[in-house]
């Protein structure tokens, strides 16, 4: 299926599928794994079958299914999978503003994606296009559910600028238990959009800044799924409402 077109007239085939499992998971699974026969071996039940169990979990953790990103000039889909939390008009990160003032100046739309333990972690291009910056940035690990944890947690920056110039930013959020963001791109690479461009380990958050005169079309409380929600389109500013049901 990768690189297939499908659409909503019926052209393409999908069907269910085991999802691989990214690289990263195997040095935590081993570890585990030997943790594991190391205490049956010693007859220490009551830590080798947690550890047994640990093995699955740590791979069904990695996950990496394939996704169907949605084709449009103007949208911007989710880069990452969990649940909307914090819907905000804020000043962009310096990082994500281009030496020459342009990027995502002045007050914006910021969508905060929170990705439990349980969701998939591998994030995604919200646009195709060429990425500018990729800029870490040391700090603390907040629950990522808190708003102070844009500002003040260890995150990583990363700008795509588009074909028309149009530059979009995103920022990968460590929180209590993620330690550890790891990148896939570098700047000057050329990205598609739903590319995967990197994964944070073990719960987390992204926040997603639109341009201006952009409004989301998610909602607060809202599950999104990395490479394919829909999460706003380029100078609609539709007012949304939800039902909690």
């Amino acid at each position: 299926m990768a690189g297939e077109i499908l659409d909503n007239r019926g052209r393409g085939e999908a069907a269910w599928h085991w999802p691989r499992i990214h690289p990263e998971s195997y040095k935590f699974a081993a570890v585990a794994g030997v943790a594991s026969l190391l205490c049956a071996f010693f007859a220490w039940e009551t830590f080798a079958w947690p550890l047994a169990v640990l093995v699955p979990a740590i791979l069904a953790f990695f996950r990496d299914p394939q996704r169907v990103t949605p084709q449009g000039d103007n949208l911007i889909v989710s880069p990452a999978d969990g649940l909307i939390t914090l819907i905000r008009q804020v000043e962009p990160p310096r990082e994500l503003v281009l030496d020459d003032g342009t990027g995502a100046p002045g007050l914006v739309t910021r969508i905060s994606i929170f990705m439990s333990v349980f969701d998939v972690h591998i994030n995604r291009a919200p646009v195709g296009g060429t990425v500018r910056r990729v800029v870490y940035v040391p700090g603390k690990f907040l629950n990522a559910d808190l708003d102070k944890a844009s500002e003040e947690n260890e995150r990583q920056h990363i700008l795509i600028e588009r074909g028309d110039g149009r530059a979009i930013g995103f920022t990968q959020i460590a929180g209590l238990v993620a330690r550890r963001i790891v990148p896939f791109v570098k700047p000057g690479d050329m990205l598609a959009a739903g590319q995967r461009v990197g994964l944070i380990r073990f719960g987390s958050r992204v926040d997603v800044y639109l341009p201006a005169g952009t409004e989301s079309k998610v909602l607060i409380g809202q599950k999104v799924i990395a490479g394919e929600t829909v999460l706003a389109e380029i100078g609609q500013q539709l007012l949304i409402e939800g039902i909690a049901q």
